[in-house]
C-alpha cells in the first residue's frame, strides 16, 4: 500500500458557522464543500449532520461535522491538552509572524514562536477547543533526510529511557 497524501482530517464542531468564520475569515482557508445528510453513508445510522471542508494550498482539507447539538468536542481525559493537535505548515517565517499578528488581532491567545530545531511554531485553540499549530521549516531538505536516516535508531533508544520504559512495565 502506498498512501499518496492527506485528503482530509475531520473533527466535530460545536457550530458550523462559528467554525467557518474561524477557518475561512481568520485563517484564510476557503470553504470548498458542504454535505448535509440525515443518515451516515458508511453505517446507515440516522444522525442528521452538516460536514464542511476547508481547502489548504496543497489541495488537502480540514473537515468538520456539525451534529446540531451545540456541544463542543471534549478533550481526551487521559491526555495533556498540548499533545493532540493539528499542525499546518506555512511557507516562510514572515508568514508565521503575520499569522501570529492576525490571530492576536482577532483576540486569540497565541503561544510562541517556539523553536523546535527543525521548525518554528505558534500554538492556539480554535473555537472547538482543538489545538492548532502553524509551523515553518527552518532546515534544508538534505538535513531533514539526514535526520530521518537515524530516526528509527533514535526511537529505539528512547524506548529504553527509564521514564518511558517504566510506563510500559
Amino acid at each position: 500500500m502506498r498512501i499518496n497524501s492527506l485528503h482530509h482530517f475531520a473533527y466535530s464542531c460545536r457550530d458550523a458557522e462559528e467554525t467557518r468564520h474561524f477557518y475561512e475569515d481568520i485563517l484564510g482557508l476557503p470553504l470548498k464543500h458542504v454535505i448535509r445528510l440525515d443518515h451516515v453513508p458508511s453505517t446507515g445510522e440516522y444522525c442528521p449532520y452538516v460536514h464542511i471542508f476547508f481547502q489548504m494550498r496543497d489541495g488537502s482539507y480540514i473537515a468538520f461535522f456539525d451534529l446540531g447539538d451545540d456541544v463542543q468536542p471534549l478533550p481526551s481525559p487521559n491526555t495533556p491538552s498540548w499533545v493532540n493537535h493539528l499542525a499546518l505548515e506555512l511557507s516562510s517565517k514572515d508568514e508565521l509572524i503575520l499569522a501570529k499578528q492576525r490571530l492576536e488581532a482577532a483576540g486569540i491567545e497565541v503561544l510562541g514562536i517556539t523553536d523546535h530545531h527543525f521548525i518554528n511554531s505558534i500554538y492556539f485553540f480554535d473555537p472547538n477547543g482543538i489545538r492548532l499549530e502553524l509551523s515553518v521549516r527552518t532546515i534544508e531538505e538534505e538535513e531533514l533526510e539526514r535526520l530521518g536516516s537515524n530516526a528509527a535508531a533514535q526511537l529505539a533508544a528512547s524506548q529504553r529511557h527509564p521514564a518511558i520504559a517504566n510506563t510500559r512495565a
